[in-house]
């Protein structure tokens, strides 16, 4: 799957690979949350059978609900956001003025 072409400082190849079956069904992730949709969208994308990539979607899913995403909350039980902001402070090198 590689297209050949000749340039001036000789033969350019480009490799085209398919995706990985973990990229497939990322990809599907992030498209929809139903996990069917999930399995046809991949196993379009790969090329493989719906029912064997149906069966990763539903490990993938399975292992993806037990990392659950941290939320601080207050007193009350009510969530807020919280914002990190980084200030770049610009120094120069002749901070010592001297003179009149």
């Amino acid at each position: 799957m590689s297209e050949d072409w000749q340039t001036k400082y000789g033969p350019r190849r480009v490799r085209r690979d398919p995706p990985t079956l973990e990229e497939a069904i990322f990809a599907a992730v992030g498209i929809t949350d139903d996990l069917e949709q999930q399995a046809e969208i991949a196993s379009a994308l790969m090329g493989l059978p719906y029912e064997d990539v149906l069966t990763e979607v539903k490990k993938t899913a399975r292992t993806s609900v037990r990392s659950a995403t941290r939320v601080i909350t207050g007193d009350q039980g009510a969530q807020r956001a919280v914002v990190v902001e980084r200030r770049v402070v610009r120094r120069f090198g002749n901070d010592k003025r001297t003179g009149t």
